[in-house]
């Protein structure tokens, strides 16, 4: 009686469990049912497996819900590249002493303009910062505006104000910057020619004393690659402007004692109010452009030299430009 009773438990359960199929999407797609799995087993299995399912979802939406650099890039990926740009920045003169720095190079996030280096490294040297009114800067030996906008690679400097080796000669003119004692006498006969009716120079020398002060000796620093691209701009343009023949602009730079020659302009011309025109534009527009600076050495101290402003037709600081 108890195997008849058993049999046909057997029989019904067999009977409900073929008449309950589960849904086919599961079965056939998630998940496939052995024969031998009893009812409680496979419900359990079942509600495992859409758990898995409905998670896999969720780590799937919270996925796409961060960020597309996020999800591509890491966070110290995404940190390099705001921090791609490098720049190489030089200080000149006094600037030099104040930051104790002569040149370093410096990170930017791309985008980054002139203004704000300054503004980090006037942050940096506070007394740096005192200096914005009156320094000039350049990018690429180029006088630049505050707001132009830096790319990697680039190279800056900052400059004082100009206070006024290695040889370049385009001839016919002569453009040199030089640690030895200049000799005048050489340099005003190799620019005689036949076709000259005269030479008019200008021999600048080290004096003898600076605002009431007995002057010792001076020094001289240049950021020499801009000053040659100056130099043969000043030649250019006096070319255009006057009838003269040939030119030469000779700078000296390091220690010069009272007395010496340190710059040296000379002008060629068949006649002489050209050549008088043209070195005193040569002077003047070099004290104003070429960046060179002079450090004077007294009894008691020194003191960088201050110079003659900013060049003409090079703004530094536009009208509607901060200053803070």
């Amino acid at each position: 009686m108890a195997t008849s009773r058993t049999a046909a438990h057997a029989h019904t359960h067999e009977t409900r469990v073929n008449t309950r199929q589960p849904r086919p999407f599961l079965i056939e797609t998630r998940f496939r049912l052995e024969p031998h799995v009893t009812c409680r087993k496979q419900t359990m299995a079942l509600r495992s497996n859409r758990n898995s399912v409905r998670m896999n979802c969720k780590e799937k939406a919270k996925a796409n819900s961060r960020p597309v650099l996020a999800r591509f890039f890491p966070a110290s990926a995404c940190r390099d590249r705001m921090l791609a740009m490098k720049v190489r920045v030089l200080f000149f003169g006094q600037l030099k002493d104040i930051t104790g720095v002569t040149q370093e190079d410096a990170e930017l996030s791309e985008g980054a303009r002139l203004e704000d280096l300054f503004e980090r490294y006037g942050r940096r040297f506070p007394k740096l910062a005192e200096f914005r009114h009156s320094i000039a800067a350049s990018v690429n030996q180029e006088y630049a505006a505050w707001r132009v906008q830096l790319a990697s690679g680039d190279e800056i400097a900052f400059l004082p104000p100009v206070s006024g080796g290695q040889q370049v000669a385009v001839e016919p003119d002569i453009f040199q910057i030089v640690r030895d004692p200049i000799r005048p006498h050489e340099i005003v006969e190799s620019l005689k020619a036949p076709e000259d009716g005269a030479v008019a120079v200008f021999d600048g020398f080290v004096r003898n004393s600076f605002k009431g002060h007995q002057t010792l000796y001076l020094e001289y620093e240049a950021y020499e690659s801009m000053a040659y691209s100056k130099m043969r701009e000043i030649g250019a343009e006096i070319h255009a402007k006057f009838p003269i023949h040939r030119l030469a602009i000779v700078h000296r730079l390091g220690r010069l004692e009272i007395g010496e020659t340190s710059v040296l302009i000379a002008v060629s011309s068949p006649h002489r109010a050209a050549a008088f025109d043209a070195c005193r534009y040569a002077i003047d527009t070099l004290k104003r452009t070429v960046p060179i600076w002079k450090k004077e050495y007294f009894v008691g101290g020194s003191v960088w030299a201050e110079g003659e402003g900013t060049p003409p037709g090079k703004p530094i600081s536009g009208a509607n430009e901060s200053i803070s």
